[in-house]
Order: C-alpha cells, then sequence, then structure tokens
C-alpha cells in the first residue's frame, strides 16, 4: 500500500494563472480508485518547521502580506488563504519523507517548491518544502542525510542555494532550463549552473529525447548511491513533456513514465526510501498534465509490484 498525501486545503485562490493549481485535486480523483493507493491527509508544518530555513521576515510576510513585493516574491497573488495552504503543501511533502522511512515508498499531491530561497519566494514557490521536510527529519534525529533528484523541467535553485550551508542534504538535479533571480533561461547552452560540493546538476539539450535522457540518468543516478542518503526526495515533473510552453525537450508520456519507472528501480535496488512531489506542468489541456503525474504512480506501482 502506498500511502499518498492530500488535503483540498492545498489549493489557495490564486484566480487565472498559468499554474494549474486544480491539478493536484484532479490527480487526487484519478488515485482514488487506484489499487495499492491510500489518500491521507497531513497535518500542516509548524513555524518552528518553517523558521528552520526561512527567515522571520519572510514568514510573517507571507502570513500578513505585508510588504506586498514580499509576500508575492513567488509570483503568486496574496490573500490571506495563502499562509494555510503552504503550510499543508509542506506538511504533506514532510509527512510523505517520514512514510517513506517506514513503507520505503510514499507520495504528496503536492509541488517540492524547489526554488524557494531563504528569504524570498521565486517561479511560483513560497516555501522550499524539500529543505522543511529534510531539515525537521534532522532535528528530530530520524534520519542524518538525505538527498534531492530534482527531475523538474527547471533548474531548483533554491534547494541549490539552501544545500550550500546543509553538509546531510545532497542535491543532484536534472534540468532543461536554467532560473537564476524568478527568470527563466529556456536554453541551457546559452545558461548553465554552477555546481557546489553538495549541489550537482546535469543539463538537458534541446531535443533531449529518452535515449539521451537515460544516458544522463545512467551517469546522474550514481552519485546518490555514493552518498548512501537515508532518504530521496523525489521531484517528478510534468513540465519536460514536450507540449509544455517551457519545455525544448522531445520527451513524451510514455518517456517520462519510463523515466520515473527507471528512479524508482534504482531506489528499489539501493534500499533507499523514497518521497516524490508532483512539480511543474503548464500544457493548456491540463488533463495531460494530470496524466504526467497518473503515469508517476503507476511507474511506482510496477516496480514495486502493489
Amino acid at each position: 500500500m502506498l500511502t499518498t498525501y492530500y488535503h483540498p486545503g492545498y489549493a489557495a485562490p490564486i484566480g487565472q494563472h498559468i499554474m494549474p493549481i486544480r491539478k493536484f485535486s484532479l490527480v487526487a480523483d484519478g488515485l482514488r480508485d487506484a489499487p495499492g493507493i491510500k489518500l491521507t491527509r497531513p497535518e500542516p508544518v509548524t513555524e518552528s518547521d518553517l523558521q528552520r530555513v526561512h527567515t522571520a521576515e519572510y514568514i510573517a510576510a507571507i502570513k500578513t502580506g505585508e510588504p506586498r513585493d514580499l509576500a508575492q516574491s513567488q509570483k503568486f497573488p496574496w490573500s490571506p488563504e495563502l499562509f494555510p495552504s503552504v503550510c499543508l503543501t509542506n506538511g504533506g511533502c514532510l509527512a510523505a519523507a517520514r512514510q517513506a522511512l517506514r513503507d520505503g515508498a510514499s507520495a504528496a499531491l503536492v509541488s517540492g517548491f524547489h526554488h524557494a530561497c531563504a528569504d524570498h519566494g521565486e517561479g511560483f514557490c513560497t516555501f522550499n518544502g524539500l529543505v522543511i521536510a529534510i531539515d525537521a527529519l534532522v532535528a528530530s534525529g530520524e534520519i542524518r542525510s538525505a538527498a534531492v533528484l530534482d527531475m523538474d523541467l527547471h533548474y531548483g535553485n533554491g534547494t541549490a542555494q539552501l544545500a550550500e550551508s546543509r553538509p546531510y542534504l545532497f542535491n543532484l538535479s536534472l534540468y532543461g532550463n536554467d532560473f537564476w533571480d524568478n527568470f527563466c533561461y529556456r536554453d541551457v547552452s546559452e545558461r548553465h549552473h554552477a555546481d557546489g560540493a553538495n549541489h550537482v546538476s546535469f543539463s538537458l539539450p534541446a531535443g533531449c529525447d529518452r535515449k539521451a535522457l537515460f544516458a544522463i540518468m545512467d551517469q546522474a543516478l550514481p552519485q546518490l548511491a555514493e552518498r548512501k542518503p537515508d532518504v530521496i526526495l523525489y521531484q517528478a515533473g510534468a513540465d519536460p513533456y514536450f507540449e509544455d510552453p517551457y519545455s525544448p525537450l522531445a520527451l513524451d508520456h510514455d518517456d517520462l513514465r519510463s523515466r520515473d519507472r527507471r528512479v524508482f528501480e534504482f531506489a528499489k535496488a539501493h534500499r533507499i526510501p523514497i518521497a516524490w512531489v508532483l512539480a511543474g506542468g503548464y500544457t493548456s489541456d491540463v488533463s495531460k498534465v494530470v496524466r504526467v503525474h497518473l503515469n508517476t504512480f503507476e511507474a511506482w506501482r510496477e516496480v514495486y509490484g502493489c
């Protein structure tokens, strides 16, 4: 049984927006009768959990809406519902990571919010749920180390910056768009991220197909095994899909399902617990984004035999 964390309170009112926030409820609807899947409501993270990662000034801005530029630095319109919604989504990420330690695998129908930095948000990301979950588990003594495997289309600049001061966190990113200062660089030949001691990246060139992706994954994934993390948090992005308006890649639904299957095969072979979140995806037909995410669950079922 795969415990999957979902709460209808994940969705804050953001109006007409390129980020299809209703996709999480659509994915939940698609999983309700799926064999081997248990939908469970998480508890929100506490302010203490947030304070390990984010500054007091930034947390206060998200709670109160002031200063407004800071409260909307992630490019969402601020509302009083924003703070409780992001506490719930981050709670889902933390609950999934904790559940994976018990069961070997778990999921949360949330984004990892990998662009969020310590003192501001970026790229539709408010609080960095990936790092918040890892810091909470380290603080409680449940883990000593963790890895983020980020396969969203966009480079997770917030997670990389936060990793710099966290030697117990290894961030491995395979990306097709670099992302800095709230700006997306579509062509990785134009701008490429500089790696650090505990954040390593592999860029996916324009036109990247399944063969090229798998060759890069074969280079990248062994670095996770070398680090021997207690848990992997997997950012399973839908935006590498070839119809996504941001994507220069040549990956279809079956390619992304095969990507996910390869990730789960790796985690299972190395006996590393894995929790995943559903990141990205801006195709105008939201059903195609939902299909990418539902295929991630199918890939898990194929590998783990549930």
